[in-house]
């Protein structure tokens, strides 16, 4: 089994974890890729050191295939990750997982920016913010996945894609709440804040 899998909460099978490897592995990516996977599952082990998770296995489980369809643009990314995620669950993992649970918070991370904490479990809360925490991560961390970001957008006009992303960002600034944990909040809201305010102004000045 590869490595990056050695420490999940569930035994994933070496035909599972190549299959999900693959899937990561699909090009073209810049940096919903191998790496953001590896730092979502490291956000998760961190997650659970501060609290324990309710199911553990089902957060495991939907972080490891929560991108792992991707297009970047497309509107059916969560949804095509959502059903392979339940396919290979169906295939090679316990019966007893909770694959509704898993399916449910995959295509809640379609809605980043549009839905409130107070809206979701404690689980799927805390599952999103493993997913957006490198909007609070260091400066340097930050701006280099703003600039894949832009990378895997390449075949959109550059003024438009200034102006979806740049409405996106201010769309996540304006919201009361970045990330829907109370811990995600407190630990990286601030940094988070100041990452997005210079990234908005960096589109500014490109425009």
């Amino acid at each position: 089994m590869p490595t990056r899998f050695a420490d999940a909460p569930l035994a994933i099978p070496p035909a599972c974890a190549a299959a999900v490897i693959a899937a990561w592995s699909t090009p073209p990516r810049a940096y919903h890729d191998l790496a953001h996977l590896d730092a979502v599952l490291a956000e998760f082990h961190a997650a659970a050191a501060r609290a324990p998770w309710r199911q553990p296995r089902e957060v495991y489980w939907a972080l490891c295939c929560h991108d792992a369809i991707y297009v970047a643009g497309a509107a059916d990314n969560e949804a095509r990750s959502a059903e392979l995620a339940d396919a290979l669950a169906r295939a090679h993992l316990p019966a007893d997982l909770d694959r509704a649970a898993v399916r449910a918070m995959i295509l809640a991370t379609a809605r980043h920016g549009a839905i409130a904490g107070e809206q979701l479990d404690r689980d799927t809360a805390r599952m999103l913010d493993c997913d957006l925490a490198i909007l609070g991560a260091p400066p340097d961390r930050f701006d280099a996945y703003d600039a894949a970001v832009a990378v895997e957008y390449a075949h959109v006009p550059p003024a438009a894609f200034r102006a979806g992303r740049g409405a996106f960002l201010a769309k996540l600034l304006a919201a009361p709440r970045i990330f829907c944990s109370d811990d995600g909040h407190a630990r990286l809201d601030a940094a988070a804040r100041s990452n997005l305010s210079r990234a908005v102004a960096r589109l500014a000045i490109d425009a």
